[in-house]
């Protein structure tokens, strides 16, 4: 199949990381996947939920918005409607579950860590784009907070990625725009580790049920779109870290 950006079915879209995107967040990231674009920034509170007090362990959480024009059509924000829709807090509860996944939080004593997650523009992949960038921006956050002795040691356990595949016309195809996700007859979201294990599978048969041998060829892709994915993370964390150096 021919995708309209002339990509491959097995290529990513041009993905880009910008680190310390946000001046006063202790760690930010700006991702460009494509046409998508998700700012996530890194908070620290000196408290913990209710069921963690007095346990010495902290916790990290997160929170998932979209813009009113992120999409083309203007979304009414869900304040307005006085409550969080079923759509954001299943992306919060993934990208908070992901990245869990790269802390031990027993080394961070009883703070919490706020992951913000807030979609610019929509072009498809914004959960994955959000556990992307949340991915560096926490990293960049936890080296910042260690070296000014915040933890005795640092708590960065490893880097998660994520990305999604689907299943088009029969075509296995990597990292979907929203009009590949529309037309899908197969959606997953994929989360791994730096080990190449499985955090999370995420997804449904939207057209039609899929065999097992589908479901490892689309982890299969996942993981090659993901091993690319964690460089340009890794090259992000450096940069943003280098960049805190330069200005003690």
């Amino acid at each position: 199949m021919k995708r309209k950006d002339n990509r491959k079915n097995n290529e990513l879209r041009e993905i880009r990381f910008t680190p310390n995107y946000l001046k006063y967040a202790e760690g930010s990231c700006l991702v460009e996947d494509g046409d998508t674009k998700v700012v996530c920034s890194v908070s620290v509170e000196k408290k913990v939920p209710f069921f963690l007090k007095g346990s010495g362990t902290g916790w990290l959480t997160a929170e998932y918005g979209m813009l009113p024009r992120a999409t083309k059509k203007r979304n009414i924000r869900e304040r307005t409607n006085g409550r969080i829709s079923g759509r954001s807090q299943e992306i919060q509860r993934l990208i908070g579950r992901a990245l869990r996944y790269m802390i031990n939080l027993d080394e961070i004593g009883e703070i919490t860590l706020y992951i913000d997650c807030d979609v610019i523009q929509a072009d498809g992949g914004t959960r994955t784009a959000s556990i992307n960038a949340g991915a560096v921006a926490l990293a960049i956050a936890l080296k910042k907070l260690t070296f000014r002795n915040q933890f005795a040691k640092e708590p960065l356990t490893g880097l998660v990625s994520a990305i999604s595949v689907g299943i088009i016309n029969g075509v296995p195809m990597l990292d979907l725009d929203f009009e590949e996700d529309s037309e899908a007859e197969v959606d997953l979201n994929i989360v791994e580790n730096e080990k190449k294990e499985l955090i999370e599978i995420q997804g449904a048969g939207e057209k039609r049920a899929f065999t097992m041998r589908e479901l490892y060829d689309l982890i299969l892709l996942a993981e090659k779109g993901i091993e690319k994915i964690l460089k340009l993370q890794k090259e992000a964390i450096e940069k943003g870290y280098e960049e805190f150096l330069q200005t003690i």
